[in-house]
């Protein structure tokens, strides 16, 4: 639609039968104000705009359309007799596309307005065309960098459990076979001590030197004690293993709380106490949730990335806060998993500082992130959503307030 403001009936009627003959769709105002109110009713593809009106002139009218934000857009052509240099820079300069200087030709004006609404028409389709190309560049730049991240960590991990599962392996097994050895070696030291009652004094001296009965009580539980570090280094190894399971190009099913345990068994050096604050504490809720079909590594990334983000806001909490005033308010990570008809929810609630409306709107944003430079790439929540969403159907939602804490909300189809 064209809106011709005109304050003169004949240049009204002229150019509304021109354009109307042309095939437009033809609207008129006769004053500044009763275009900015018609316009408010039903925004044109473009408008005519005369100078010289009662009331608000073009210029002015020109100006006001300009400062609204749902109208800036609209092309103007100003029609006026003021054919001199000023008028037409001045013209320009409030945003109008073209000026047209009366008396005007029928034919001048049509060509004039085909080309600017299809000058207006190439400039939104070619602003919609980057956007979208922007958001596929964005969501391929986001994918490349979550599969080589997912790469590196995965061949690292799988590769430093395969390196501990070797020695450790070899130990076990060997730990077995020495309580065996020790054994044999108590019983023929009793057969001895049996059948020789009068021992030699050097034997007699040896033996009180080295306390044979402490011996005896100490050196199994030594041995116990090797076997149960053995143990948790050989669970540590499972437990990367977990991690850094190779996502094929189809799901597999997998067991979440497997996922989530071999998260926080590889970030469980970071929820330990330091000099700046106490042990964050890890409550775990676990609800009876059946194996699902995912990608198990994309998932425990998923995991990793919010976990370490509420511990990085613990540590950046300790910077302003004395250790006294946290040990009295305990930090502490909560994570809930649940059954919900065919799906399965994820809850990870941390009680550190919250978020403002401004923040939490923006926190899953490709590159957006609070934290010192250097510290984040913003690319860490982006990602998580992308996986979520696109790779599983899933959704994730935040819940936040400001000194009320963070708790993501993760569903998947199950």
């Amino acid at each position: 639609m064209v809106l011709i403001v005109d304050d003169t009936p004949t240049n009204l009627e002229v150019l509304s039968e021109a354009l109307n003959d042309a095939g437009f769709d033809v609207a008129i105002a006769t004053t500044g104000d009763r275009a900015l109110k018609q316009v408010e009713r039903r925004i044109p593809d473009l408008i005519l705009l005369d100078v010289m009106m009662p009331g608000i002139d073009g210029f002015e009218t020109c100006r006001r359309l300009k400062a609204n934000p749902q109208f800036c857009q609209i092309p103007i052509i100003f029609m006026t007799a003021l054919s001199d240099p000023n008028s037409k820079v001045q013209a320009l300069d409030l945003g109008a596309v073209d000026y047209i200087a009366k008396p005007f030709h029928e034919k001048e004006v049509i060509a004039r307005v085909r080309t600017h609404l299809k000058l207006h028409y190439l400039t939104q389709t070619l602003e919609t065309q980057v956007s979208q190309k922007t958001a596929e560049l964005q969501a391929s730049q986001l994918k490349l960098i979550q599969q080589e991240k997912m790469s590196a960590l995965g061949n690292l991990v799988a590769g430093v459990a395969h390196e501990i599962n070797n020695p450790i392996g070899c130990v076990l097994g060997n730990i077995t076979a020495i309580q065996e050895n020790i054994a044999d070696l108590f019983s023929v030291i009793d057969l001895y001590r049996q059948h020789f009652p009068l021992a030699n004094p050097e034997i007699e001296e040896k033996l009180e030197e080295i306390d044979l009965e402490y011996l005896r009580e100490d050196l199994p539980k030594l041995v116990r004690a090797m076997k149960d570090g053995g143990d948790r280094i050989k669970s540590i190894s499972q437990s990367l293993r977990t991690f850094s399971r190779a996502d094929t190009d189809s799901k597999q099913k997998f067991n979440l709380h497997e996922g989530i345990d071999s998260t926080l068994l590889i970030l469980h050096h970071r929820l330990k106490a330091s000099p700046q604050r106490p042990e964050i504490d890890v409550i775990i809720d676990y609800g009876d949730l059946p194996a699902i079909e995912c990608f198990p590594g994309q998932l425990n990334q998923v995991f990793m990335n919010i976990l370490a983000n509420a511990i990085d806001v613990f540590d950046e909490m300790a910077k302003n806060q004395s250790f006294t005033d946290i040990a009295a308010h305990p930090q502490y990570i909560k994570i809930r998993t649940t059954k919900i008809e065919d799906a399965v929810q994820i809850c990870i609630r941390d009680n550190g500082k919250g978020m403002t409306e401004e923040v939490k709107a923006k926190i899953f944003d490709h590159l957006f992130t609070t934290k010192e430079v250097g510290k984040g790439t913003g690319l860490g929540l982006a990602i998580a959503r992308q996986i979520i969403l696109e790779k599983h159907n899933g959704t994730i939602e935040v819940h936040s307030a400001p000194g009320q804490g963070t708790e993501l909300v993760i569903q998947l189809p199950c």
